[in-house]
């Protein structure tokens, strides 16, 4: 099985879902996306998958969005130009395989695609 992983290295739980999936004999494809964000149409994909709106997918309780996009209205397009724009702010760990995909928060939400 063919996993790709959005991966922080620096973040606990990240790490501690990648060790999850290891442990259950999946070594995913990483894809570090604070170094190189996703593209837009590559973004978009994953929010399919996760089958989730935009807003959905955002860390609400980081700085950059407390400060710049709180109470704000923005559409679905525009959320998502949004997080490409700052990665810091997407969701993780995200877990993709190539019809779904999947937060993994809590870590077991990844046996979902196992």
């Amino acid at each position: 099985m063919s996993l790709l992983y959005y991966h922080n290295p620096r973040c606990r739980k990240s790490r501690e879902t990648l060790q999850f999936l290891k442990e259950n004999g999946v070594e995913p494809e990483l894809f570090l996306y604070l170094k190189t964000p996703p593209a837009y149409e590559e973004l978009e994909e994953v929010i399919r998958k996760l089958r989730i709106k935009p807003y959905d997918l955002i860390r609400r309780n980081e700085k950059i969005f407390k400060e710049n996009f709180k109470g704000k209205e923005f559409t679905d397009d525009e959320w998502i130009k949004i997080l490409v724009e700052n990665p810091k702010l997407i969701e993780r760990p995200i877990i993709i395989s190539e019809d779904k995909a999947v937060i993994g928060r809590p870590k077991e939400k990844v046996l979902e695609l196992l």
